[in-house]
């Protein structure tokens, strides 16, 4: 809980609502404006304002990262265009030279992103199937950067976060820790001992699949510096419009994710029993040594659930026999999607690469909306039984 100009401890619900207090809006506005003037008339010709210039700061994307910092209970966070936008930002840390431990199971376009732009710039990156079982060996004298997402997309591995950064941390490496699938609600990385956090804030922080935004969070002054200013410098920040939509979405995050825990809890229930269905693949899954991290370091299981269906099930008649489930990629609105990882989210991986994680062709992601479960499950069932005929 974070205390926010009250005398009581707000809980993180009620954060989410009365995060951006009304009391600092303009004129008394419950909800902030929407500020689009791109410059703003200085003061005189020695003096500028509280602002001068979109790119390096606007009132409303000034109190959604505020917002986003209230929320992780960290003292700063820069918004940008999209995840991979923040990303990107945050690994220009690195020069030519350094070297990257990275977890094997990571989205694509993050894969992407270190196997293509680190060769340009003469980074290292050595994947890790397991980081639980990192050691003081896997580290070289220039290690800047261990990087890693917990529950993994969409194998939904668990990693223990603790564990990482005390190790990351004795070789004078930085952690970033990719906490999009879990959000400041269910799990703070950086009370756990990351230095940096990341946030595709398309994804459940806007949570209606209509804003593209993405977020860098952490506690360290310096680090806070430098990614201010790369984000002017960079250019991608996040518009006041998607600031505003990003305020008003985030007010129901809470809400919406008790949901969707409540939802995928049945649909997990109803997929393990189905002869369609080979393995379920949810946060603890793998192991009890899993599951025990995943208890300790996080307040539930998040909205996703992976599984991986019979050798006779046909995905794609699966997929077209579909009535209000939806075929797309992302996650984290109140709709529920589905994907095939192996084709959609993470086709920048070669094969070989895709079966050491374990993903395969007949792996499908589950992201659980917010509609009636009931609906959900009789959907979810029609489906498999016409693609096991």
């Amino acid at each position: 809980m974070v205390k926010v100009e009250t005398d009581h401890a707000l809980a993180f619900d009620s954060l989410t609502v009365q995060g951006v207090p009304a009391r600092k809006n303009e004129y008394g506005a419950i909800m902030p404006p929407i500020f689009l003037s791109t410059t703003y008339r200085f003061k005189d010709i020695d003096h500028q304002g509280a602002y001068e210039y979109i790119r390096t700061q606007n009132p409303t994307r000034q109190k959604a990262e505020n917002l986003v910092a209230r929320l992780e209970g960290a003292k700063h966070a820069y918004g940008f265009t999209s995840g991979m936008a923040a990303l990107s930002t945050i690994f220009e840390l690195l020069a030519p030279g350094d070297h990257v431990i990275s977890s094997s199971n990571i989205y694509g376009g993050t894969y992407r992103y270190f196997i293509d732009f680190f060769q340009k710039k003469q980074i290292s990156c050595q994947f890790q199937t397991d980081l639980n079982q990192l050691s003081d060996s896997d580290f070289e004298p220039n290690t800047k950067i261990v990087f890693l997402e917990t529950p993994a997309n969409p194998t939904l591995r668990v990693i223990d976060i603790a564990h990482v950064a005390e190790l990351a941390h004795a070789h004078g490496a930085l952690l970033v820790v990719d906490n999009t699938f879990m959000t400041s609600y269910l799990q703070k990385p950086l009370s756990l001992g990351a230095d940096v956090v990341a946030y595709s804030a398309t994804k459940f922080y806007g949570g209606h699949a209509d804003l593209s935004a993405g977020f860098i969070v952490c506690n360290n002054d310096s680090l806070a510096e430098k990614f201010a200013f790369y984000q002017n410098t960079l250019g991608a920040t996040l518009s006041p419009f998607d600031s505003y939509t990003l305020i008003r979405g985030t007010k129901t995050m809470a809400l919406r994710l008790d949901r969707q825990q409540e939802n995928l809890k049945y649909l997990r229930e109803t997929l393990d029993k189905h002869p369609a269905v080979a393995r379920v693949l949810y946060p603890g899954w793998y192991s009890s040594t899993e599951a025990a991290i995943q208890q300790k370091q996080a307040n539930g299981l998040g909205a996703c659930l992976s599984f991986e269906v019979e050798p006779e099930v046909d995905l794609g008649v699966f997929f077209d026999a579909l009535q209000m489930i939806d075929l797309a990629v992302s996650l984290g609105g109140v709709e529920s999607l589905v994907c095939q990882p192996k084709t959609m989210t993470h086709e920048p991986y070669p094969d070989e690469a895709l079966a050491k994680i374990g993903v395969t062709d007949r792996l499908v992601r589950f992201v659980v909306g917010i509609e009636n479960k009931t609906d959900l499950i009789w959907d979810m069932t029609q489906a498999l039984d016409k693609a096991r005929q």
